[in-house]
């Protein structure tokens, strides 16, 4: 049988050829009217900051968090599912709106080509989504590299706060995959260039301008967590932040529409919010909060995803966003494929078409560490199997058999092909789910543990190492930070998202390996200690055959060849 991605024409072919609805019809589902929505163009809009403080006392909807098992270049489909499943709950009877995170520039050009879903589950107007969309992303790079402009300005005029050119933790930004910007030198050129100094490049959504974009839920919050956020150290080590350079009055002038939640569609016709986007191996991988708690108070369900696996997104979801947000999950849904699972178990990519029970045995290893992680969190999950055509029903069943002892749902889904009425199923499991469970959620740990202790319950528990490794300078310099008064943050792992542990060839469920720290930084504006692990970047580079060379524009002006 041929491969399911045969079936259908193109996700872009699709996305055109799908009715879709003036904004202004998909607003009035929700009770958006009038002043209230910002219309930018006919299929996309903003919501008013207004609305969402007017709203600040609404009941709230039920939240559902859709994770996966640990990524692998079979594809898992998180977005699809988060996208499907919405429209799953439509079609049941169930007013639900979907919640998902701006697509970057970097990944588009790079290995992923589109990322707003696939199939006949998508977010359209799909080609606005993925490229310029409605501007944030270059509002938040303009507000970093404004703070990097005034800290070379300041130090150029005098530097009369003393800031220590060696002790400069605040990089430039680009939204884009450029390797050669990981390392530079600025300030060349003589007197008037400033002084000569090392530098570097981040990628946008690896930003804390981006981390604390997401996490607030006014401009007042959003100014004083820019205003936190620590860019250099001086002389005699006193952190410099944004404001001791006056800088976050003006960052946040640039931010000010750019913070209102972005209004688009599925093709089906239902809500979906798309507002920020850091990653989740290098940031804390979920959307804005703003998004997600003003799709609750206007919804009675709303789907919104956290980045690669369960370990990564979902973790940092519970850890870091819901702490901060005071929101909890009612249910999670774990996205899995029988391919992925049989890569786990070792088979080669080229391979993974054909039945083979003995690699799954191995690979569904992954998906029950998964399952065991959301219930540390007291959460109950439903396991999605995002279907190809390749899966066997012998295979499926075997992988609902070998989770027999987890007590979940596992569900076979077909909205790749079928759009919601192939997750009808799905829909139907995690309603009964929410339903029928009383959650009892809980943090993986207190505020009142160390930064040390944080990130040791993560390594163990979350990623089953048996130690956690870091030399003597790396030790002292988390002691720094906690007797600097940052121990009470939770901690953001900076760890690769194809494995379980620091080594992205490590797959399936790895054991007894112990995890190595590389270092670690506070991101004071966000609210959150970084913690980075292995060879992770915060720069990604361009792959040898980069998807901007099979994008490219017709004679009609119509973009082909993205996603």
């Amino acid at each position: 049988m041929s491969d399911v991605s045969r079936l259908l024409p193109p996700d872009i072919e699709i996305a055109r050829r799908a009715p879709i609805r003036p904004i202004e019809k998909i607003a009035e589902r929700l009770g958006i009217v009038g002043d209230d929505l910002e219309r930018y163009g006919k299929y996309k809009a903003k919501v008013s900051l207004d609305l969402y403080h007017r709203l600040q006392d609404q009941p709230t909807g039920k939240l559902i968090l859709v994770t996966a098992i640990t990524p692998t270049p079979a594809g898992e489909g998180k977005t699809t599912t988060s996208i499907g499943l919405c429209d799953g709950l439509n079609r049941i009877g169930k007013q639900a709106s979907v919640c998902l995170r701006e697509p970057s520039l970097g990944p588009c050009f790079g290995m992923k080509g589109g990322a707003a879903g696939g199939g006949n589950a998508q977010v359209i107007p799909m080609e606005d989504i993925n490229l310029h969309f409605t501007g944030d992303f270059h509002a938040i790079g303009l507000a970093h590299n404004l703070l990097a402009a005034m800290l070379d300005n300041h130090i150029h005029h005098g530097n009369a706060l003393g800031i220590d050119l060696r002790r400069i933790v605040w990089k430039r930004v680009l939204d884009m995959n450029d390797r050669a910007l990981r390392d530079i030198i600025v300030g060349l050129g003589g007197v008037n260039n400033s002084m000569p100094r090392e530098g570097g490049f981040d990628i946008t959504v690896a930003s804390e301008v981006m981390a604390c974009f997401c996490l607030s839920e006014s401009l007042v919050e959003l100014r004083q967590r820019l205003g936190r956020m620590i860019v250099a150290y001086s002389r005699d080590r006193k952190p410099i932040t944004a404001a001791d350079l006056k800088a976050h009055g003006a960052m946040t002038v640039l931010l000010k529409e750019a913070l209102k939640p972005n209004l688009v569609q599925t093709l089906e016709g239902n809500p979906a919010f798309i507002h920020g986007g850091p990653f989740a191996n290098i940031a804390h991988g979920c959307n804005s909060v703003l998004a997600t708690k003003l799709s609750m108070r206007l919804s009675e369900y709303t789907v919104t995803e956290a980045g690669f696996g369960a370990d990564l997104g979902a973790e940092k979801f519970l850890n870091i966003k819901c702490r901060k947000a005071g929101i909890k999950p009612d249910a999670v849904v774990i996205v899995a494929t029988v391919r992925a699972l049989k890569l786990h178990g070792g088979v080669p990519l080229k391979e993974l078409s054909k039945p083979n029970v003995e690699a799954l045995d191995k690979g569904v290893e992954n998906l029950k560490k998964h399952i065991e992680n959301i219930h540390r969190f007291g959460l109950p999950v439903v396991v999605a199997i995002n279907h190809f055509s390749n899966d066997t029903d012998p295979e499926i069943q075997f992988i609902r058999d070998k989770c027999a002892h987890l007590s979940v749902k596992i569900v076979r889904a077909e909205h790749w092909l079928r759009g919601g009425e192939g997750a009808q199923d799905l829909a139907k499991a995690v309603v009964e789910v929410i339903e029928g469970t009383k959650t009892d959620f809980s943090l993986l740990y207190p505020d009142t543990c160390t930064l040390w202790q944080k990130v040791g319950i993560i390594c163990r528990e979350i990623y089953g190492a048996t130690d956690v490794l870091a030399d003597k300078k790396l030790r002292e310099k988390f002691q720094q930070l906690q007797d600097a008064g940052f121990g009470h943050l939770p901690i953001c792992m900076a760890k690769t998202q194809y494995s379980l542990s620091s080594d992205p060839g490590l797959v399936g469920r790895p054991k007894n390996f112990d995890l190595p720290l590389r270092d670690v930084m506070v991101s004071a504006g966000a609210g959150f200690v970084v913690v980075l692990t292995g060879d992770i970047m915060t720069m990604p580079g361009l792959p040898k055959l980069p998807a901007a060379e099979t994008i490219d524009i017709d004679e009609n002006g119509q973009t082909v060849g993205l996603f």
